[in-house]
C-alpha cells in the first residue's frame, strides 16, 4: 500500500501518523510546497505579541520526527499536477526546479487555505503582510522590532484580526482595525453579542466599522491606507480578510466542492473520486445542527478529521461524526465563545427557533476579579432542542461553552440546563450559573 500525503500541516500530519500506526507496513510520503511541516498557526499573534518567543513552540513535529517513524516527508515539494485515472502525480522540486512523476494507491489531499487578499491598489508595496504561516510571523516580528514603526492597519475583524490587534496594542503601537461590515466577527457571533466586544475594542483602538479600503499609498514602503471615507497614516498594514481554499490542484479534477472550492467528503473523508480523501483548510465539514455541508477551517476540525483520514487511509473504517463549530477568542478585556448556530443561521437554515438572553456575573461579588458575563441561546421552537449558543464576559465565559457544546452534542433540551447540576465555588462561580438561569428563563 502507498499513500502518498499532499500538505504537512494539521490534517496532513495527523493523517500521516494514524496511518502509520493503523498499518506499519504502509509506504507513506508526504510532499508540502513550504519548508515547515506540523505548524500551528493559531498561536501566531501570541508570538508577534511577545507572549512566547521561541517559533518553534508552533512546530509539533519535525521532518526528522516524521523520519524516524518511517514516514517519508519531501519539503520544498509541490504537486503541480494529478492523474487520477493512471493514479499518477507530477512533482516539482521547488529546490532544483526539476520535475518527475509518482504513484499512489490512496491519495489525501490536505492542502489547505490561504489569505483572501482583496483587489486593493499597490497591495505590492512592502510591510503589507497577512498572517498564515511562520513566515509571515517572523517577517511581522522582525518589522516590529524597528522602533520607528508606529503605525499599524489591521484590514479585517474576524479571530486573526482581533488577536493580532490585542498584540500590537500590548507592543504599545497606535492601531486602526477596519472592517467592512457594519459589525465584527458577522459570520461567527450575533449582533448582542458583537455589539459586547466592539464597545471593549473601542477602549484600546480605533474601530472603524462599514469602512471600504480601496489601496494604499508609498513609493517602496507603504505609507498610508485609503478608504472609501479617508486617508490614514500607516507603517505596517496586516490583511486579515479571510481564507479560501487552495483548490488550483484540484479545480480541474472533477471532484465535488462548495462554489468557494472547498471539497466535499463523505463521513469517512472520501472525495467522490476513486482512493481520493481530503481534511483540513481545503474541506467542508457536515455540520450536525443545520445538517449542510459548512465552510469552518478551524484546527479542531482539520485535526480529528485529518485522524480518521488517517485510520481509513491504513484500513480502518472510521467515521467523522460532523461539527458544530464551537470556536472561542479572548480580545482585550472580554472572552468570547460560540458552538452551534448562530441566530442568523437558524433563519437561513430554516429552522423555527426561539433565543433566550441572559446578563449575569462571572462568580460572587466578594471574590475580586467579577465580571459581567452575557449569554445568548438559541433552541428549537417545538422540540426545545438547544441549537446554538454564545457567551461573553470576563475570566470563565469562554469555557462555559464546552459545557453548551457537550448539550447540543448530545440533543440537550433548553429546559434541562435549569436544574443542571454545575459546580458553585465562590472564585469561579455562583449558586445559580447563568446557563442554569437561561433554562429557567427561556419561554
Amino acid at each position: 500500500m502507498k499513500i502518498i500525503i499532499i500538505g504537512a500541516q494539521a490534517a496532513g500530519a495527523s493523517a500521516a501518523a494514524k496511518a502509520k500506526r493503523m498499518n506499519p507496513e504502509a509506504t507513506i510520503r508526504i510532499y508540502e510546497k513550504s519548508d515547515i511541516v506540523s505548524f500551528g498557526a493559531c498561536g501566531l499573534p501570541y508570538f508577534i505579541g511577545n507572549h512566547f518567543t521561541d517559533a518553534n513552540e508552533m512546530i509539533s513535529r519535525t521532518p526528522e520526527q516524521f523520519q524516524k517513524d518511517d514516514i517519508e516527508i519531501k519539503t520544498l515539494h509541490e504537486v503541480i499536477a494529478i492523474d487520477t485515472n493512471q493514479k499518477k502525480l507530477t512533482v516539482k522540486d521547488l529546490n532544483t526546479g526539476n520535475c518527475f512523476d509518482d504513484s499512489y494507491d490512496k491519495l489525501l489531499l490536505a492542502v489547505g487555505a490561504s489569505p483572501i487578499i482583496p483587489p486593493f491598489e499597490n497591495s505590492q508595496l512592502k510591510n503589507i503582510f497577512t498572517l498564515r504561516n511562520l513566515h509571515d510571523g517572523l517577517a511581522i516580528k522582525q518589522t516590529l522590532s524597528n522602533s520607528n514603526i508606529k503605525n499599524l492597519i489591521v484590514i479585517g475583524a474576524g479571530y486573526i484580526g482581533l488577536e493580532i490587534a490585542e498584540s500590537l496594542v500590548a507592543l504599545q503601537k497606535n492601531v486602526k482595525l477596519i472592517q467592512l461590515d457594519d459589525r465584527i466577527l458577522i459570520d461567527a457571533f450575533d449582533k448582542q453579542i458583537t455589539e459586547l466586544i466592539e464597545e471593549n475594542i473601542k477602549q484600546h483602538c480605533d474601530l472603524h466599522l462599514q469602512e471600504r479600503v480601496l489601496g494604499f499609498e508609498g513609493s517602496h514602503n507603504v505609507t498610508h491606507v485609503i478608504t472609501d471615507k479617508s486617508r490614514y497614516p500607516a507603517d505596517v498594514v496586516i490583511i486579515a480578510t479571510g481564507v479560501k481554499p487552495n483548490n488550483d490542484i484540484y479545480k480541474n479534477l472533477g471532484i465535488k466542492t462548495l462554489a468557494n472550492g472547498a471539497i466535499i467528503t463523505n463521513s469517512f473523508g472520501q472525495t467522490n473520486m476513486a482512493d481520493i480523501y481530503a481534511a483540513g483548510d481545503c474541506i467542508a465539514l457536515h455540520h450536525r445542527v443545520s445538517h449542510s455541508m459548512a465552510y469552518i477551517p478551524l484546527a479542531t476540525g482539520a485535526n480529528k478529521l485529518g485522524k480518521i483520514v488517517g485510520e481509513n487511509l491504513g484500513g480502518g473504517n472510521c467515521e467523522y461524526p460532523g461539527t458544530i463549530g464551537t470556536s472561542a477568542l479572548k480580545v482585550f478585556d472580554i472572552e468570547v465563545g460560540r458552538t452551534g448556530l448562530t441566530e442568523s443561521e437558524a433563519q437561513k437554515s430554516g429552522i423555527p427557533y426561539k433565543t433566550v438572553i441572559v446578563k449575569d456575573k462571572n462568580h460572587s461579588n466578594y471574590v475580586a476579579g467579577q465580571t459581567s458575563v452575557t449569554a445568548k441561546l438559541i433552541y428549537h421552537a417545538d422540540t426545545r432542542v438547544i441549537l446554538g449558543g454564545q457567551i461573553a464576559g470576563g475570566q470563565g465565559a469562554a469555557l462555559r461553552v464546552n459545557t453548551l457544546a457537550t448539550a447540543i452534542w448530545t440533543n440537550l433540551k433548553i429546559d434541562e440546563l435549569a436544574m443542571m447540576d454545575f459546580l458553585y465555588a465562590p472564585p469561579f462561580s455562583r449558586p445559580w450559573d447563568i446557563l442554569n438561569i437561561a433554562g429557567s428563563i427561556a419561554k
